[in-house]
């Protein structure tokens, strides 16, 4: 199936990934809600429970190029007001010995504040090509049950055994002190997930029946990525996401903790850290987001030469949505949403 390709803005000047000239901001909970309308566009409820961040206009069916996020959504728990993208990941679970589940609550990381949501980057590497309107894709693999089979360099968690989340623990996000599996440890304070997506695209499809077939990695970890495969030859800003899994309560109080050895944390599609994964549809406004690489704007920082623009984090934590699925998601509950009698 051919997706139809909008007008794609013109590349712009080389990047310098060893300048570590990024953005790198942070996006509160829109909803925690079993919704997806990338996977199961118009199912409600969706198979399993996603955190989502970004634009409010976020719904159930968001059908590609009709629905632009940019113009739709009149918020964004982002905290660059121009950025309506939406962002989504499965949420964690502690099963305690008893068998009833507890979603982890999360924090900020490394001083960039968020309410419960996650970082975001957009990572250079050399020239590139912002995603035009209508762009989307998928990272990681739902139904992965086999972690040595799954990209580590690209999906990963690690255990931040530093008690506090500014205290930076380990190297670069995916490399040798990072698993694929969720760490099994009752050190840990906080559990760093990171999803790192494709940063090469075909040029021609704005998503595949997949969500992946139109993009391919060019390396891995969180370089921004290597030459691209002709196959894929637009080189686009490498997007990963940070989120911190705060499991403080559970280690504090290890008599909740299985007595057969057995890893309490699971996600919420019922299943390990291979099966993580993170969504992305593209919201940002006009060219902005390209403006904002060719001018090597950083971090979380106003870019004025870009037009681009900061909100305050009581603005982009106001911007929340109901579930459009309702049900419980808090506190100790009897069964993983969705998932009866597991």
């Amino acid at each position: 199936m051919k997706w139809p390709l909008l007008p794609v803005i013109a590349l712009l000047a080389p990047q310098h990934v060893t300048a570590q000239m990024m953005l790198r901001f942070a996006c509160s909970q829109l909803v925690v809600e079993r919704t997806d309308p990338l996977v199961e566009p118009g199912e409600n409820p969706s198979s399993h429970l996603h955190q989502i961040v970004g634009g409010n206009s976020f719904n159930i069916t968001m059908t590609p190029v009709e629905h632009d996020l940019a113009t739709e959504s009149t918020c964004t728990s982002c905290s660059f007001p121009q950025d309506r993208s939406n962002y989504w990941t499965a949420i964690l679970f502690f099963k305690r010995a008893d068998g009833k589940f507890k979603r982890v609550p999360q924090v900020a990381n490394s001083g960039l504040h968020n309410k419960g949501g996650m970082d975001v980057y957009y990572i250079p590497s050399g020239t590139v090509t912002s995603f035009p309107p209508g762009f989307r894709m998928l990272a990681g693999d739902a139904m992965a049950t086999n972690p040595p089979t799954s990209a580590q360099g690209n999906i990963c968690f690690r255990c931040w055994n530093a008690p506090n989340e500014n205290t930076f623990v380990g190297g670069a996000p995916c490399t040798g002190q990072d698993t694929v599996d969720i760490p099994n440890s009752r050190d840990c304070y906080f559990l760093r997930q990171t999803i790192i997506f494709p940063a090469c695209w075909d040029g021609v499809n704005l998503d595949s029946p997949n969500h992946q077939d139109h993009v391919a990695y060019s390396g891995v970890g969180a370089t921004g990525g290597g030459p691209c495969p002709a196959s894929h030859p637009v080189k686009v800003p490498q997007v990963m996401y940070e989120i911190m899994w705060d499991v403080r309560e559970f280690q504090a109080d290890q008599s909740m903790w299985p007595t057969d050895g057995s890893n309490p944390y699971i996600l919420s599609n019922n299943m390990g850290g291979s099966a993580a994964h993170g969504d992305y549809v593209f919201g940002w406004e006009g060219d902005i987001l390209q403006r904002a690489m060719d001018n090597r704007c950083n971090l979380n920082m106003a870019c004025p030469a870009a037009g681009l623009i900061t909100q305050s984090e009581a603005e982009y934590d106001a911007c929340t949505v109901p579930q459009q699925a309702e049900e419980a998601v808090d506190g100790w509950l009897d069964e993983l949403p969705g998932y009866a009698g597991v």
